[in-house]
């Protein structure tokens, strides 16, 4: 059975480094499991590794679309079947690399359907939402669903707004869509998988964030927020919503200092990272742990070997 490694952990914890170094010396090529790192342009905000470090290592799944374009589970999951296929053929091993949760996820459960929804479907919905607030989206639901619309959580607009697509795309009521996910496999179940998380000190992992907002901001964030929006970042709601973007956008928008900004940022990082610590505990299979210390990029022959 072929294998699939995997270097995961939370924001700041050094995965780039050591991935690199893993890469290097056990002949494997990188997939980027990062829900950001497949926009062109973002690069300062989401500490993209450099020109210089991919060409080091080949790295799958960055810079595969503009910011403007939609992408969902159900796209990473194509794209990481490809590349997954494309590496293996070569004789190579397969390092997968980052922490966005629902894309990490599909390596090991189903998380997709195959409901395919049209952009038609999709334009009407969301034309349906800003009309009519998420009162019209359940109206509509409701029609949809006379049986009922099980633990779908009612009050989240974006979860209403995927659930009506995929029944209006399906014709399926969300009882009948969830009854045959249950049945499903991840295509990924055919390999063995090695994961090893990476970890580090509440003190450590603080102490990092400050220093990699501080050089994000030193770098030009700012500049690179304003060409974002320029190219229409604030269509893109999972783009310009994420830590980094959303603040600067509110920081060029309303102004203020740039030490508030930089305060923001590290906040709601902090925050993040205590969301992935408590996610990646319950979420995933996790064969090693792998503690850091500081200034530690952490020494590849700890990690898990092929």
């Amino acid at each position: 059975m072929a294998t699939l490694y995997f270097i995961v952990g939370p924001t700041a914890v050094g995965k780039t480094e050591l991935s690199i170094s893993w890469a290097k010396l056990n002949n494997a090529e990188i997939l980027s499991c990062d829900s950001l790192l497949l926009y062109r342009g973002m690069d300062i905000g989401t500490a993209k590794p450099s020109v210089f470090k991919q060409n080091q290592i080949v790295h799958h799944g960055i810079n595969e679309v503009s910011i403007n374009t939609r992408y969902s589970v159900y796209d990473y999951l194509q794209l990481s079947q490809k590349v997954v296929s494309d590496i293996q053929s070569r004789g190579l091993n397969v390092l997968i690399v980052g922490g966005s949760g629902f894309y990490l996820k599909s390596f090991f459960y189903p998380v997709v359907d195959s409901v395919n929804v049209p952009f038609h479907i999709r334009s009407y919905v969301n034309g349906l939402y800003v009309e009519k607030g998420r009162e019209g989206l359940l109206k509509e639901l409701f029609k949809c669903n006379p049986d009922g619309t099980g633990e779908l959580t009612l009050e989240n607009p974006r979860r209403v707004i995927n659930a009506l697509q995929r029944c209006l795309a399906s014709g399926k009521t969300l009882i009948q869509l969830n009854s045959e996910f249950a049945e499903l496999r991840s295509p990924f179940d055919v390999f063995e998988r090695k994961v090893c998380f990476l970890n580090r000190s509440r003190e450590d992992l603080l102490q990092r964030t400050r220093e990699r907002v501080k050089k994000m901001i030193k770098d030009g964030l700012i500049d690179e927020v304003k060409q974002l929006i320029k190219q229409g970042v604030k269509g893109n709601l999972s783009v310009s919503s994420a830590i980094g973007y959303r603040e600067t956008i509110s920081y060029l928008k309303y102004g203020g200092e740039r030490t508030k900004l930089e305060d923001d940022i590290i906040q709601n990082t902090q925050r993040l990272i205590k969301k992935q610590l408590t996610w990646f505990r319950n979420q995933i299979p996790i064969d090693q742990t792998l503690y850091l210390q500081p200034h530690e990029d952490g020494n590849p022959k700890y990690v898990l070997s092929s």
